[in-house]
């Protein structure tokens, strides 16, 4: 059984959260204190604008940023209002006219569900989701949804009853590992949730917009939602707090993980620890396994394939491309069954977002077209953005598209 571990790490203004399985960087999530995200924020915004041809609405978001609303993505409100409120709705429905459900003034409690991209800023909804490790809280809901990675079998009607049970409140949806945890830690996460939902409506209801009331997840916290059930054998942090060179204590770090493994994640707690390095020299953790050169590498543009060949995966406005170099193997589906596995990480890692289009090396039968598809919807099957792989073209090309999800990887470590 594969063994993970999460290394979080602060250097100067990032905060690094590395996993590793069986000692390979399999999953990174950074923040970058001058270039902070807002993916998964709570606001309370205000409708500055109607935007008739784009059926949606600007809302200010405060300090001078403004995100599109779009009409599909208007709920019913949640806020204390004695003026009349706009008919809501539906998810899945044709969305009514904008101007039928917001009005210019009106304050709004939105979710950000993609930070700003060039000129374009944000984007919003107010489908509202709190996310756990194994449940996901949608309070303006009423439904249990489970996660289709379990198939359509017995189990997912089960596992719906079961979380029926189980959960506090109202609007959730079941994540695949929810099937291997205990009674106790479904029923403790989601009391959790749905107590950290009512703080959030109620400090909305108390004050004025615009105003951010919830932050998105830290680095440290995305690592450990995403890992869902797969919980890390041991979580270290390097970053304690010193003084002359004095360590006095928990860093800020570390006392944030702590506070939120005892939320959210007690199971955890045992297995979060500080940093000590064995030769008492102060080596820093990242050192130690040599991460910063990995994550140095998925910068390049040149990837090696672990048995021979390469990958070139390169960025253009529109797209990404990669192109899968053979070298001097000579079996061009094995060639490309390794490529498939490595692309899955790399674009994981690198947090790619958008189209991909993947230049396979030509094969000759239609058999190892498949074997080759196959092995990368798989490489891609646990990512927890949205990944869709399409059918491969007569001269080997592949299109895929994965959900724009935070700031690539690139964008973050550029000077």
């Amino acid at each position: 059984m594969s063994r993970l571990e999460l290394l979080v790490d602060r250097d100067g203004p990032l905060t690094r959260a590395a996993v590793l399985t069986d000692g390979r960087l399999t999953d990174l999530h950074i923040d970058h204190a001058g270039r902070p995200s807002l993916l998964g924020a709570i606001i309370l915004g205000r409708v500055e604008r109607i935007a008739t041809g784009l059926n949606g609405a600007f809302v200010d978001l405060g300090n001078g940023l403004s995100g599109l609303l779009p009409a599909a993505d208007v709920r019913r409100p949640v806020l204390d209002d004695d003026s009349p409120q706009p008919r809501p709705n539906r998810p899945g429905a044709k969305p009514a006219p904008i101007g039928a459900l917001l009005r210019t003034g009106q304050p709004v409690l939105v979710q950000v569900k993609a930070d700003a991209v060039g000129s374009k800023g944000p984007s919003l909804t107010m489908d509202i989701t709190l996310p756990g490790r194994f449940l996901v809280h949608a309070p303006l809901g009423r439904d249990i949804a489970v996660s289709k990675r379990l198939g359509t079998g017995p189990e997912r009607a089960a596992l719906a009853r079961r979380i029926e049970q189980l959960a506090t409140g109202a609007g959730w949806i079941v994540r695949a590992g929810a099937a291997q945890v205990s009674d106790d830690l479904l029923a403790a996460e989601s009391e959790a949730l749905h107590l950290q939902w009512r703080a959030i409506r109620d400090d909305a209801r108390a004050g004025s917009a615009p105003r951010l009331l919830h932050p998105g997840p830290d680095a440290p916290t995305r690592a450990l939602i995403e890992q869902g059930a797969a919980a890390p054998a041991a979580i270290l942090v390097d970053d304690q707090a010193s003084a002359g060179g004095i360590r006095m204590g928990d860093g800020p770090l570390l006392s944030g993980l702590r506070n939120w493994c005892d939320r959210h994640a007690p199971d955890l707690l045992p297995r979060l620890s500080v940093h000590k390095d064995a030769h008492g020299d102060a080596q820093r953790l990242f050192d130690l396994r040599d991460l910063d050169s990995a994550i140095a590498e998925l910068l390049d543009v040149r990837v090696p394939l672990p048995l021979g060949g390469s990958l070139v995966i390169e960025r253009t406005e529109a797209l990404t491309v990669v192109d899968v170099n053979a070298g001097e193997r000579g079996n061009p589906l094995d060639v490309n069954l390794d490529a498939a596995a490595e692309i899955g990480r790399q674009l994981r890692l690198r947090n790619v977002g958008g189209i991909v289009v993947v230049d396979f090396v030509n094969m000759r039968s239609r058999g190892d077209a498949e074997r080759v598809l196959a092995a990368l919807s798989q490489a891609v099957e646990s990512d927890p953005v949205q990944t869709q792989v399409y059918g491969m073209s007569k001269l080997g090309l592949v299109e895929l598209t994965r959900a724009r999800r935070g700031t690539p990887l690139a964008a973050l470590l550029r000077p």
